[in-house]
């Protein structure tokens, strides 16, 4: 069996694979809530990670054991939420909070950085424009305004890196994680010693490189006595939720897309070389796989609006109860739209102070049509991304859903008829964890490549036609007409 590890925003997943990519068990351990102490502020305990970790992986043992399928794990693989700025003393103790990827403190950091070194050298350095939601900015904030903890930092590690720390001692990150630091020359696949001089960023704080598929470290005695793993099993590099998520869905090939809804939403696209977009609005990374690369476009608050309209106004109802509601509700949701800036936005508007907003009320508008404009708001905005990609020539194939999106009949339709293209669920999507236990059952030899494991373990379910997309694509030109307005608004 395989193990596959998946540190996210909500919570800690586990799951063990075998070699035809059957699920045999898989437990999740939920994560204390997000630490918010000011508007726009961001933060999560690594310990409590490590915390999840331990139950999720225990569980997911036992689980395997009473199902009586209580094989030797032969290797792990981790992934996670990306962009965390974990600050460790020398000891390997941590020094305060993670600044987790939604946190968007960090503009005055961001414009320090573009005046600094200048917008067109930082994309050439590392394909990216400077975010708030990457690592370095979190860095150069912690700097400013808490030199005390800056001055004792003798190592950076991304969530599900501390994990791994954790797990078997090592310091160690792989390229496509590392992608999303601003750190990395991702067209050489290698640290920038350019951006860590120019920002003061010491070379030596940062882990070890390694391919997705790579062993980079073996469980410690202490990893194995707080999980239940055997000592000096192997453990694989893995890659970022992303990065792995498109390996479990067998986004290997240019023309190849996935769009994928959790807390945030991701359209992701395989390509064979690093392909840059100008204005910084996609994000070009490695790919969790050796020697190809990928973009994407992230909206900030995809499922996440889902949640924050169950917990705020539907707190009775599960989202199937509310997605059930929605569906009496025609295309369009008779005029109400949604703008999901709740943390700000990534593509395609690089504004950490966007907000989101319901526009188009009405005395007719129905409990069950704020949830379809939610669900159709969400949509359009991953329509952003496709959009983009059909600008910069990035060709779009197929495209495979997963997350939340994934598994809403509704929103699987309603996804189909706004990219106006046809849309493919597998039969067993298992998010960024199954694809950390294919990168480690292809780092131990099980297949010969990540393309190989896809082939063998990845396997479409279903296909969605659009239904109404002449509509959605009226509906979308409405869409596109808000963001500059709140803009104004808010300032």
């Amino acid at each position: 069996m395989f193990l596959g590890i998946d540190v996210g925003t909500g919570g800690t997943r586990a799951i063990l694979a075998d070699r035809d990519g059957r699920v045999l068990a898989s437990h999740s351990v939920d994560h204390a809530p997000i630490h918010s102490e000011r508007i726009g502020w961001a933060e999560q305990s690594p310990e409590d990670w490590w915390r999840a970790a331990q139950q999720a992986i225990t569980g997911v043992l036992r689980q395997a054991k009473t199902a009586e399928c209580d094989r030797p794990v032969e290797a792990v693989g981790l992934t996670g939420q990306m962009h965390g700025c974990v600050l460790l003393d020398a000891y390997g103790e941590v020094l305060r909070p993670a600044l987790i990827w939604c946190d968007q403190r960090t503009q005055p950091q961001c414009d320090w950085l573009t005046e600094t070194i200048g917008y067109q050298r930082l994309i050439e350095l590392t394909a990216n424009p400077a975010l708030s939601n990457f690592t370095l900015t979190k860095l150069l904030w912690v700097r400013e305004h808490e030199p005390e903890t800056f001055a004792r930092i003798a190592h950076i590690l991304c969530p599900k890196d501390f994990v791994r720390l954790r797990l078997t001692g090592e310091y160690a990150m792989d390229l496509q994680e590392a992608s999303g630091t601003l750190l990395l020359d991702v067209a050489r696949r290698r640290w920038s010693a350019e951006m860590a001089e120019r920002t003061g960023i010491p070379l030596g704080w940062l882990p070890r490189l390694f391919e997705g598929v790579e062993i980079c470290a073996r469980i410690s005695s202490a990893g194995a006595a707080a999980t239940g793993l055997a000592a000096g099993t192997p453990v694989a590099a893995g890659a970022g939720d992303q990065g792995a998520g498109a390996v479990g869905m067998g986004i290997l090939t240019p023309g190849s897309v996935s769009a994928t809804i959790g807390t945030s939403g991701v359209v992701f696209a395989a390509t064979a070389k690093p392909t840059l977009d100008p204005k910084g609005r996609l994000h070009t990374f490695c790919h969790a796989a050796p020697g190809i690369w990928h973009v994407m476009g992230v909206t900030n608050g995809a499922g996440l609006s889902l949640r924050y309209l169950r917990d705020t106004f539907f707190s009775s109802l599960s989202y199937q109860d509310m997605t059930s509601l929605a569906a009496g509700i025609p295309p369009g949701s008779d005029g109400l739209l949604w703008a999901p800036y709740l943390f700000g936005e990534r593509t395609p508007h690089l504004d950490p102070n966007a907000r989101a907003a319901f526009v188009g009320i009405n005395a007719s508008t129905t409990a069950a049509h704020y949830v379809r404009a939610v669900l159709e708001g969400v949509a359009f905005s991953l329509q952003d991304s496709f959009t983009l990609f059909a600008e910069l020539g990035i060709p779009v194939e197929t495209i495979r859903l997963g997350g939340g999106g994934a598994r809403s009949p509704l929103w699987r339709q309603i996804q189909a008829d706004v990219y106006g293209h046809a849309v493919q669920v597998l039969e067993a999507e298992e998010g960024g964890a199954f694809g950390a236990a294919l990168l480690a059952g292809t780092g131990v030899g099980a297949w010969p490549s990540v393309e190989e494991a896809c082939r063998a373990a990845v396997r479409p379910a279903e296909t969605i036609e659009p239904q109404h997309a002449a509509a959605m694509t009226q509906i979308y030109a409405r869409y596109r007409k808000m963001y500059p307005v709140l803009r104004q608004i808010s300032g």
